[in-house]
């Protein structure tokens, strides 16, 4: 499984939503934020919001929330949300057998670093960023809780 780029700004505007929880967050502010086009943050806040992970507050002081608790959340929710081909269960070439033994080694390798991620919530992250962890210190334990 690879991280896309549409993937990594998805999450980094889910943590910013996460961060600021307390007030709607606006495109034009996270699109600022993360140095990308606001048109392009709308395509991913589309498929966030079709995903049920934001919604929208219209009207003045209006912008995106989280749709959900931060901590029912997964890292791997945002990235199946708006990569089209993450998740997606090993193709059907290696589930005919065929790419030999490396192919099923990376599909597994797959498996795993989304599993991984299944286990990381948006409210771990924050919490982790406002203690000046990084995601590496989030252990097997700690997901587990």
């Amino acid at each position: 499984m690879k991280l896309s780029s549409k993937a990594r700004y998805a999450i980094e505007a889910m943590l910013e939503l996460a961060v600021n929880s307390r007030h709607p967050v606006t495109l034009a502010s996270i699109s600022v934020h993360q140095g990308i086009s606001q048109s392009y943050m709308e395509q991913l806040f589309m498929r966030l919001r079709k995903a049920g992970l934001i919604q929208g507050a219209r009207g003045p002081g209006g912008g995106y929330r989280l749709g959900r608790d931060a901590a029912s959340i997964t890292v791997a929710d945002v990235v199946v949300a708006v990569d089209d081909h993450a998740g997606a269960d090993q193709d059907s070439s290696t589930r005919r057998g065929e790419g030999g033994p490396a192919r099923l080694l990376w599909d597994d390798l797959s498996r795993q670093i989304f599993e991984f991620l299944g286990g990381i919530t948006l409210a771990q992250l924050v919490t982790n960023r406002e203690s000046g962890e990084g995601a590496q210190h989030i252990g097997h334990d700690q997901r587990a809780a």
